[in-house]
């Protein structure tokens, strides 16, 4: 049964990729029709914010590329503090939607092709419970998806996978919404996160961390 749920789901992520025009994954796409998505949204605001959450809930939870364009394309048609609210769910409803994938239906899977990583995963975890999975979600050491197979396959809680990750995405959010505002302008989705902010991220996911650490050394003295 399961792996037949699996070839399902690898079934769907492939027809919806091959169903896409060619260039629909890129910001020029996302540019060339956030006119006619303004108009859409300025006259039917509940219906485009449902369409927008559930759309953006499948991205995540089947790991399609796009997540960043539409976190883009948030910001200029719901602005910053909706857009917020938003993504942060929706993106947050995906991830603990892959993870459950993970765990109860490819865990066999991610065990066999991900062996090495998940050695370094469940030490991590065991060591400092939610505050590694903190981490990862703001130090760019393993991809949005791959952080979801993998936590999956540790005992972590749904409930504190949720309300961490959702703490954890939310800076990233917050600076791809902001720079959504002014869609039109952008070049470069490179141009968004500097080198700079990237390390800030990685060093505010390690904070928790680095404070156990001190506490345990201090408690030792």
């Amino acid at each position: 049964m399961r792996k037949l749920l699996f070839a399902a789901l690898i079934a769907v992520v492939a027809l919806v990729l091959l169903l896409l025009p060619p260039g629909a994954i890129s910001l020029a796409a996302v540019q060339h029709y956030q006119v006619q998505l303004s108009a859409w949204q300025a006259g039917h605001p509940l219906l485009a914010a449902a369409a927008f959450f559930l759309c953006y809930v499948i991205v995540t939870t089947l790991s399609i590329p796009g997540a960043t364009l539409l976190t883009l394309l948030g910001g200029a048609l719901f602005g910053l503090l909706q857009g917020t609210v938003l993504v942060a769910l929706a993106a947050t409803c995906g991830a603990t939607l892959a993870m459950l994938i993970s765990r109860y239906l490819l865990r066999d899977w991610v065990q066999r092709r991900f062996a090495r990583m998940m050695d370094t995963v469940n030490r991590g975890v065991e060591r400092d419970g939610a505050r590694y999975l903190f981490a990862l979600r703001l130090a760019p050491v393993f991809p949005f998806f791959l952080v979801n197979l993998l936590m999956g396959l540790t005992p972590i809680s749904v409930g504190r996978y949720f309300a961490v990750s959702l703490v954890a995405m939310l800076p990233a959010i917050v600076v791809y919404l902001n720079a959504g505002r002014e869609l039109s302008q952008l070049r470069s989705l490179a141009d968004i996160l500097t080198p700079g902010m990237v390390l800030t991220f990685a060093l505010l996911g390690l904070l928790p961390l680095v404070s156990r650490w001190v506490v345990r050394l201090a408690q030792q003295k």
